[in-house]
């Protein structure tokens, strides 16, 4: 018997040459396109560091804690010229919008009253400095901060013990802020410069040229009492404060 393998065992093998006619090898036909005009400059690509013109800074963590200033406000004594506490308040706000420095400040405050005066027999409301020669800032206290109040004009420097400012005391500040606050339900106060014992005479009036010793005052109503010597016996007398000066 023979036991070699016939064609016919293997109908699927066939010979190469017939096999690459019945089954052509597949060409990879992928062209390069290529730019009809291309020089063979290399091309110019855009600078990915370059900025542009709307770009905006990026917050970097520094821009943002200084955007958060440091420590609490207090209230500070500025000692300034007299008589120019109110053009001083004015040029050390102008100072702090110019500087950018708006959010280490509060308030910078005149400490005034309302009293009424008599002038040549007129009632006149006016205000008055309740300590001249000072004006008081609610500020965070750091070098930029106390460079620019040092340098504004009209100040001297800061009230403190061992050359060191030295903020005020909560209660002190509430005590002066309440004194200077205007209240509207209220009657300006009067202001009489005299106090009882004071040695005084009449200018107008009735008893126009007596002399006498203050005995009260009457702020409220503006009146002042005085113990004049009439028929040799002291007798209380009340007279507007505007009719009497001092001996």
């Amino acid at each position: 018997m023979n036991d070699q393998p016939t064609p016919a065992d293997h109908p699927h093998d066939e010979p190469a040459a017939e096999r690459d006619t019945l089954h052509p090898p597949v060409v990879d036909e992928t062209v390069t396109a290529y730019d009809e005009d291309d020089d063979g400059t290399p091309a110019e690509l855009d600078d990915p560091f370059a900025g542009s013109e709307d770009a905006k800074p990026v917050a970097t963590s520094d821009d943002q804690d200084d955007s958060k200033p440091v420590g609490d406000k207090q209230w500070y004594i500025l000692k300034v010229q007299s008589n120019r506490e109110d053009s001083i308040r004015e040029a050390l706000l102008r100072r702090i919008s110019m500087q950018g420095l708006d959010r280490y400040f509060g308030d910078v405050v005149v400490p005034k009253e309302q009293v009424t005066e008599f002038k040549s027999g007129k009632k006149r409301v006016v205000s008055r400095k309740l300590y001249p020669g000072y004006i008081l800032v609610n500020m965070i206290l750091n070098d930029e901060t106390w460079y620019l109040v040092r340098e504004t004009g009209g100040i001297g420097d800061f009230t403190g013990s061992a050359g060191r400012p030295s903020p005020m005391l909560p209660q002190d500040v509430a005590k002066l802020l309440n004194k200077a606050e205007e209240k509207t339900d209220e009657a300006p106060r009067l202001k009489i410069n005299f106090k009882k014992g004071d040695r005084v005479k009449i200018n107008e009036g009735t008893f126009e040229n007596f002399e006498g010793e203050v005995e009260a005052i009457d702020e409220a109503n503006g009146r002042v009492t005085v113990m004049l010597s009439i028929f040799g016996r002291s007798t209380p007398v009340d007279i507007e404060y505007w009719q009497i000066e001092s001996v």
